[in-house]
């Protein structure tokens, strides 16, 4: 079972992410849950949202504490937030950020597998917006292998209506993008 924990603001989209990687999963034979956390429920406040996927049922239905994978869709978090708390040792932690290894390293502590990507910048480009759920999903499914990147463009048609194809781009792009600065 592969469990994820995505860091982001309200607003931003983490909870529609779980959703559309559930959706996903499913559209795949898969087994997913998808589940939000909310602390104060405002625009910008600091939102956490899970997910599991796996070959056969889940049965488990509580929180996520040892992440396999943490997504950080704000890299602002992570001088607020413990983003790598209970990420697995040999897990990976995945940030929307321009930032170097060093430069991360000075804020966060783990040593594991840790990929970026400028999801920012992507969805500035394709979406017009500095919304990153949908460009961030691309980069999870790349270093991942959760799912196929083409078993999201269903539920993102269901989800976006007309805008669908610009988050499709944003979501190759970013899939195309994504790199691995870590091996840990």
């Amino acid at each position: 079972m592969l469990e994820i924990r995505w860091h982001g603001r309200g607003g931003q989209g983490a909870v529609t992410s779980v959703e559309l990687l559930a959706l996903s999963a499913i559209g795949e034979g898969k087994f997913a849950q998808g589940f939000p956390s909310f602390g104060p429920e405002r625009r910008g406040a600091p939102v956490a949202a899970f997910n599991r996927v796996d070959d056969k049922k889940i049965k488990i239905r509580s929180g996520i504490y040892t992440p396999d994978v943490v997504v950080v869709l704000d890299e602002s978090l992570i001088a607020m937030v413990d983003v790598a708390e209970g990420l697995k040792r040999n897990g990976t932690l995945i940030v929307n950020t321009t930032r170097n290894l060093a430069e991360l390293r000075a804020n966060i502590k783990f040593e594991g597998k840790i990929a970026v990507c400028d999801a920012t910048g992507i969805a500035w480009k394709e979406l017009g917006v500095p919304i990153t759920n949908t460009t961030m999903l691309g980069a999870v499914i790349r270093v991942t292998n959760v799912v196929k990147l083409s078993s999201l463009e269903k539920p993102i048609q269901a989800r976006f209506g007309r805008l669908a194809i610009k988050n499709q781009t944003a979501a190759k792009r970013a899939y195309e993008e994504v790199r691995i600065i870590n091996e840990g």
